[in-house]
């Protein structure tokens, strides 16, 4: 199937998710019913290649129907398959909520169930709340520190103090490095090429790279070469990978809610509001606004 034809065969709604406006946030595709290629994983990735998203989110037991609140989903970037998106599953509920109305919708992802709680708020907004696969972490190697920094053109000297740099995981694998100054975050540029590599190599999705400002208002910036763009405006999977991380290594005081603002440096603002309890899954909570085209 060519990609004009794949286009013209699904209906993909287009948001932006994280953000009240459609000039902000991550725009993300949806499509509300793919059953036709549930086991046809090529398609999809043409049609999210098409779209030239980020990532675009398929129901693959569709359609979306009042009455039913379970949904299998496939996530898909330009160049690659991924078990799990956040601001796509943020654009999800939002386009299941203005189809059957507002309430918790359970996804079954390959990164596990999440559940996703949908309301519309008192001036007609909507908005959609996540709640993570279990969240977890393990050491960054100082081999693949060294060579994350390189491709940044940075030494070990542009880290914060702490916490050390990781591997996150709340549905997907992020590398997370926390900086020193925020002028560090808003000039970073890198070798694509050579981040790519490393990053399909060992299986991360983002790099995340975070500035503390204060202990609830986190800035963020998400290289995504391993799907073929070169970076992302909003991460849900990753604000909730950096949040369980920051609490399960102190440097978080939880239960806590913080903002993490992403987009700014690269002209599309995204807010991300992130409910972190003591302990497990993280809540991570947006808005999606229709887009066309």
């Amino acid at each position: 199937m060519t990609r004009p034809a794949a286009r013209a065969t699904f209906d993909v709604q287009r948001f932006a998710a994280f953000t009240d406006t459609p000039g902000g946030g991550n725009p993300a595709g949806v499509v509300l019913d793919a059953s036709t290629v549930a086991a046809d994983p090529a398609t999809m990735l043409a049609i999210a290649a098409d779209v030239g998203y980020s990532e675009t989110v398929f129901v693959t037991d569709g359609p979306v129907t009042a009455g039913r609140r379970d949904y299998t989903v496939r996530y898909f970037s330009p160049q690659v398959e991924v078990p799990f998106c956040g601001h796509a599953t943020i654009a999800l509920g939002v386009a299941v909520g203005r189809r059957i109305g507002a309430g918790a919708v359970t996804l079954s992802t390959k990164s596990g169930p999440v559940r996703v709680d949908v309301e519309q708020t008192a001036t007609g907004r909507w908005r959609a709340t996540l709640t993570s696969p279990p969240p977890s972490h393990q050491p960054l190697p100082a081999d693949q520190l060294d060579a994350v920094l390189d491709c940044f053109g940075w030494t070990r000297d542009v880290l914060a103090l702490a916490p050390p740099p990781t591997v996150a995981f709340a549905g997907a694998r992020h590398v997370v490095l926390v900086l020193h100054q925020r002028a560090t975050l808003g000039a970073a540029a890198y070798d694509y090429d050579r981040l790519r590599d490393l990053s399909v190599r060992h299986e991360w999705v983002t790099i995340q790279l975070a500035y503390r400002e204060t202990p609830q208002l986190h800035h963020v910036r998400a290289p995504f070469p391993f799907g073929g763009v070169v970076e992302d405006p909003a991460t849900g999977a990753g604000a909730a990978a950096y949040a369980a991380y920051l609490r399960d290594t102190g440097t978080l005081a939880a239960p806590t809610t913080l903002t993490i603002r992403q987009g700014d440096d690269m002209g599309r603002p995204s807010v991300l509001a992130v409910e972190v309890p003591a302990a497990g899954p993280v809540r991570v909570t947006g808005e999606a606004v229709p887009l066309s085209g």
